[in-house]
């Protein structure tokens, strides 16, 4: 009979920012556990979290183990038998072993030879005997951003136990019944309050309230409705999904209180009711206020404060202005909401009385004074100070806007926005408030009267930080300033990707330096929705914009397969994102990122989806497939191969077809694609299917004649240099037979 698994990890309070990581975590790495251990559950595992415990739960597992078969290899067969066939001591040895005769061996080949085998059968033991191996295996097996030591070791032989906090207690039930677990403290540690950890049947409830007996007594369960249930009785709310919905529900009262509703920055622009459920695990909201004369600074400095700061939650009115109040999410149920509303007060005034006093004291110098201060403010030890980096950006978006954008109009402003756009680091709102930088630069810029091009230029600088299509900012957002915020949003993230491959900084699978992924992510989200952005429709290639990047650090030559390597890596994650199919993204990114507009390869994934139906197209793909691997290494020019005139050998009518088809349909074709027409290029290349089978049916392409056979693939070389040219169709093919003729097989 099936029984429930039940584990609690109960630990200090972990932080807000890793639990929905390590909710994950407990139900994959306890399946896997499972699985390994061949215990069979009837359903994947269940896992909650609250700042103090990890809790996992199986509704129905498998009393024991299920069997499996060994197969134990034993001598080589060479050395098993003499030459006369009889076993040799060897042989009789290995199935003395497992009490078998020799002729009931089996024989295997392995790659080192034939082998004698035997098949052994092992019963798989109670569920309750692996449990404990299981829940050490899961113990080790979690990761997290940092790992703490704390005295503490399991006895299977691995070394001290690290984990996110230090653990108070463990639950392992099967059954309602406690599994024994242990895990030692160091002799060192030891103490009369530093005890081994043992599994047991309680869990504890919340650290303050309690409607009997003292907050965060030991509270004994069986099985986990009961768990649930006892935890809500003592003020925890086990689902993460109840505590939000509880957040939001007493949110929308208290601002409906106060007269307007919560702000939409919270949902748009901050990860804070994703993170307060993680904060507490009996919530309740409180209200608060401040005085009106604030309301004088930013916006962007009061919604800063609140939420970056303070996990609090703006309050506007209807037509989204800011409201002297603002809503708190506490852990307690108090009595007396108006003390810690009170005590929140004094807390967020004395915050927004020092945000008042920098904003004073930075509007007395202007920008442009600070740059010079950028020089003592180290942006990298190998690239220099932020004086030597907005010099670097200055003169790049000077050149992206007349150059490469060709808007010459806007090389001044984004000049001059270059230049200031790293000021704000000299200032003082922003030394202590981080989260701000670049928006009070803009800030600082418009209250100077600096043109619109400029200071929303500085102000939307570091954006975008999102992949999605809409993430900000809108062209709405960005108005005038359109341009020359690309200019200077391409510089500055192209200036810190490039330099920091410069300096041997590189993004690995632990570290990444600088927020490297997610400034070239901006640099091609920047350039795959330049349209919707800026109005420009110009298809700018990586590669260019790289090498010019390059030339303060002394070009690319020594990092330039790394770092094209990693642009590549990040276009190519922004299209899968953004949901097109992962083999049109090969398709497209076939000829490498350098000479590639991130603009053009969204476009063809637009025009490959809405033609995903046309089966002509994905014969012509099955085609390619055959066409490049009979023309590899073969070039075309002029309509010549190998220096040689291929047409007038032609005669057969498959042949002479399919190259009437490419002589009518080319330049339509290559026409298409040069003024972003990708639909009708694909179109017309679905149009040569019949022609291009006809020829794979009828025409055998490696013919004996070496000039008839050199015409044959001088034309084949035609048709994949059209399509190659606009995307590698062949990586959507459904299989390597699609559209493949008897003769073309042949041919091969």
């Amino acid at each position: 009979m099936d029984r429930e698994l039940l584990i609690e990890i109960g630990c200090e309070e972990i932080p807000a920012g890793w639990l929905p990581d390590l909710t994950l975590q407990m139900a994959q790495r306890l399946d896997a556990r499972l699985k390994d251990a061949r215990v069979d559950a009837d359903r994947p595992v269940e896992s909650y979290s609250t700042p103090r415990r990890l809790t996992a739960r199986v509704v129905r597992l498998a009393e024991r183990q299920s069997d499996f078969d060994e197969l134990v290899n034993g001598p080589p067969v060479s050395a098993a038998f003499r030459p006369d066939g009889e076993p040799t001591p060897a042989a009789i040895g290995f199935g003395k072993k497992y009490g078998v005769e020799v002729s009931s061996l089996e024989r295997v080949q392995t790659p080192k030879g034939l082998y004698l085998a035997h098949r052994v059968h092992h019963r798989g033991k109670a569920t309750v005997d692996v449990l404990p191996d299981v829940f050490g295996g899961l113990l080790r097996d979690l990761r997290f951003p940092k790992q703490m030591r704390w005295d503490a070791f399991l006895e299977d032989g691995k070394g001290p136990l690290v984990f996110a906090r230090p653990i108070r207690w463990l639950m392992l039930l099967y059954g309602g019944r406690v599994v024994p677990f242990v895990i030692r403290r160091t002799e060192l540690a030891q103490g009369p309050l530093v005890q081994d950890i043992r599994t047991g049947a309680n869990t504890y409830g919340h650290r303050f309230l309690t409607t009997s007996g003292r907050a965060g007594r030991a509270i004994k369960v069986k099985t986990f409705d009961d768990y649930q249930s006892r935890l809500l009785e003592n003020f925890v709310i086990l689902d993460r999904a109840e505590r939000e919905s509880r957040i939001r529900r007493e949110l929308e009262t208290h601002a409906r209180k106060l007269g307007g509703r919560v702000s939409g920055l919270v949902a748009a622009q901050s990860s804070l009711l994703r993170e307060v459920p993680d904060l507490v695990e009996y919530p309740s909201v409180v209200a608060g206020h401040y005085p009106v004369e604030f309301l004088s600074l930013p916006e962007e400095v009061l919604t800063t404060t609140m939420i970056h700061h303070q996990h609090y939650f703006p309050v506007v009115d209807a037509e989204g202005r800011l409201k002297p109040a603002f809503l708190a999410v506490t852990n307690t149920q108090a009595e007396k909401p108006e003390i810690i509303a009170r005590n929140s007060e004094r807390v967020l005034i004395a915050r927004l009385r020092d945000a008042r006093f920098f904003w004073d004291a930075d509007r007395k110098a202007s920008l442009a004074s600070r740059v010079g201060r950028l020089s003592t403010i180290l942006f990298h030890k190998r690239l220099g100070s932020y004086r030597e980096k907005a010099d670097r950006v200055a003169a790049l978006a000077r050149w992206v806007a007349a150059e490469a954008l060709r808007q010459s109009e806007a090389a001044v402003h984004a000049e001059t926005a270059g230049r200031l756009c790293k000021a704000d680091q000299a200032t003082d709102m922003v030394r202590e408030l981080t989260e701000l930088q670049g928006t009070m630069g803009g800030i600082y810029a418009r209250e100077e009267g600096q043109p619109e091009e400029v200071w929303k230029a500085i102000y939307f600088h570091y954006m975008p930080i999102g992949v999605e299509p809409d993430a900000p900012p809108s062209r709405q957002q960005l108005g005038a300033a359109a341009v020359t915020w690309a200019a200077v949003s391409l510089a500055d993230k192209l200036d810190s990707v490039v330099g920091m491959f410069s300096a041997g900084e590189r993004p690995t699978g632990s570290r990444d330096p600088l927020g490297l992924r997610r400034q070239a992510q901006g640099v091609v989200k920047i350039l795959a929705d330049l349209p919707a952005l800026t109005g420009l429709d110009v298809r700018l290639r990586v590669g260019p914009l790289l090498a010019r990047a390059a030339e303060p650090f002394g070009g690319l030559a020594p990092f330039r397969e790394p770092l094209l390597a990693f642009m590549a890596d990040r276009l190519t994650y922004l299209l899968e994102q953004r949901t097109f199919d992962v083999r049109s993204v090969r398709a497209v990114m076939h000829a490498g990122i350098e000479q590639l507009s991130p603009l053009e390869a969204r476009q063809k994934l637009e025009a490959l989806a809405q033609m995903s139906g046309s089966q002509a197209l994905l014969g012509v793909a099955g085609l390619l497939k055959r066409v490049k691997n009979i023309t590899k290494g073969i070039s075309v020019e002029g309509g010549t191969l190998e220096g040689q005139p291929h047409r007038s050998r032609l005669h057969e009518p498959a042949e002479l077809a399919l190259a009437v088809a490419l002589d009518a349909r080319s330049q339509t074709i290559r026409d298409a694609a040069a003024r972003g027409d990708y639909r009708e290029a694909f179109a017309g290349i679905a149009a040569l299917q019949p022609p291009a089978a006809k020829f794979f049916d009828d025409v055998l392409v490696m013919a004996d004649d070496d000039g008839l056979r050199t015409a044959r693939l001088a034309l084949v070389a035609t048709l994949r240099d059209l399509i190659m040219d606009i995307a590698d169709i062949s990586e959507i093919a459904a299989d390597d037979r699609v559209g493949e003729g008897p003769r073309a097989a042949g041919g091969v």
